[in-house]
Parts: structure tokens; sequence; C-alpha cells
């Protein structure tokens, strides 16, 4: 019993490990012009945008832009709670703050502001995903561009050092479940 306990906990450190040495050979790449334009990116993923757009779509007249509206907010809501309630009972600290007093790792740092302390899951891929995947089939093109914004907005959060690529793996997976289940909520 003692041996897979001590197997277990080896391979989690092996994944950690793994987790943060990708986080930080992806900061090696940073260019101030991919910076500006992920900094922008990453800020569609956030509760503010999606709140914004959410309401514009809900107060439309049209029956199918208004069944958008609320898709994204069963989906985007949904995920919201979920992540939070994650966040609270992983704990796990954002890369900025993991990495403070780590040997070995100098000068790390987030180049984006958080919005909370807390790292796991990634809220704003969660939201991106869940997104894509409540308005994919609407025979419109919108889960198509919305997966294709995800992707981008996951990314933006580990090139701007706020999540770790578990995070945003994590977030994804989320995503995929809270989004498909708004989808069933509103059929």
């Amino acid at each position: 019993m003692g041996r897979v306990v001590c197997d277990a906990v080896s391979t989690f450190d092996r994944l950690v490990a793994w987790d943060e040495a990708v986080l930080l050979q992806l900061s090696r790449w940073q260019h101030p012009r991919a910076t500006r334009v992920l900094r922008a990116v990453t800020h569609l993923g956030d509760w503010h945008s999606l709140t914004l757009v959410g309401l514009v779509l809900i107060l439309s007249e049209q029956v199918e832009t208004h069944r958008l509206g609320w898709l994204l907010g069963l989906s985007a809501g949904g995920v919201a709670a979920a992540a939070q309630v994650i966040k609270r009972l992983s704990r796990r600290p954002r890369p900025s703050a993991g990495f403070a007093g780590v040997a070995g790792v100098a000068g790390f740092t987030a180049l984006v502001a958080n919005p909370d302390a807390f790292s796991f899951p990634s809220g704003h891929t969660a939201a991106m995903v869940a997104l894509a995947v409540a308005w994919a089939g609407e025979g419109n093109g919108l889960g198509a561009l919305m997966a294709c914004l995800a992707a981008t907005v996951a990314f933006s959060r580990l090139y701007l050092g706020a999540h770790y690529p578990l995070d945003v793996m994590a977030g994804s997976a989320l995503g995929l479940v809270t989004g498909a289940l708004a989808r069933w909520v509103a059929t």
C-alpha cells in the first residue's frame, strides 16, 4: 500500500514538474507585439466581455439571436460558478506566486493582471470552450468561430503567464461538459 501511494505522489510530482517546465519554456518565446495582441484577446474570456455580449444578444428581438444570448448566459454562467468552486477547493497558486522563491526560476512574471489568486482551472478558457460548445450546431458557424477564439484565449492564458498548461486543460474539459449541459437545458 505504501508503494502505491509513493508511486502516485511521484507521478503527481512529475506531472507538476512538466506543467511548470512547459510554462517556463513558453515564457522564453514572448515578443512585445504578440504580448499586445494576446493581452487584448485574453479579455474575450472574462466576465465583463461575456456579460456585455450576452445582454446585447438577449435584448435582441430576433429569436435566433435571443437564443444565442441565453445559451451564452447558461454556458458562461454555469462554467464560471463551477470553476470558482473548483478554484476554492484546489487553491493552486497562480504561476506568478507559485514560482516565487523557486530555485533556478528567476524573473518569472505574469504579463497580465490575475483576476484572483487561484489558478486551477482556467476560467477564461472554460468560459470560451463552454460557449463554443453551446453555440455549436446553431447553424450559423458561430460554434466554429468560438472554438478558434477559445483556442486562442487558452493559448493567451499560457503565454501571458496567468495559468499553467494543466489549468488550461482542466478549463477546457470543464467547458466541454458545461457547454454540453447548456445545450441540453436549452433544448
